[in-house]
């Protein structure tokens, strides 16, 4: 199993843009289509989880998120999915690690993550600090986690 962070050029980025296009949640399709746009900043990544160059999961470790541009709250996990045929191996939790690892090596002390989901965040370490409005009028649960 091989955990880390990608960019675009990297061997396994195509292969990944379209197992995000193909996987079962509809945010795949966005990432899928983001990537093949190049649509990240220099520092931004997509970490993957691999088995022998078959891709079993993803994140994204990036400036924004859901949230108005104005929010105050940077750089973000997002994106988080692991393959049902991969689930149950703790990789979400190894995506999440490396993205933290990526996000001190590079200076940040703080990262933050929005989700619907209840009780998932916190057995990785993050803390809710409240619902937020997003800028598609839906609310989502805000956490933090320190780097």
């Amino acid at each position: 199993m091989t955990i880390e962070p990608i960019r675009q050029g990297h061997p396994l980025w195509e292969k990944t843009a379209e197992f995000a296009q193909n996987c079962s949640w509809k945010a795949g399709t966005f990432l899928a289509e983001k990537m093949r746009r190049n649509g990240f900043l220099d520092w931004e990544r997509v970490i993957i989880a691999a088995v022998q160059n078959e891709i079993a999961g993803f994140c994204t470790f990036t400036e924004k998120d859901e949230l108005p541009a104005d929010s105050g709250f940077s750089p973000f996990i997002g994106f988080v999915f692991v393959d049902e045929r991969y689930r149950g191996n703790r990789l979400s939790g190894q995506m999440i690690r490396s993205a933290l690892c990526y996000a001190g090596e590079i200076g940040y002390q703080t990262v933050y993550l929005l989700s619907g989901e209840q009780g998932l965040y916190e057995k990785y370490g993050f803390e809710k600090i409240g619902e937020y409005e997003t800028i598609y009028g839906t609310t989502d649960q805000l956490f933090q986690i320190a780097v």
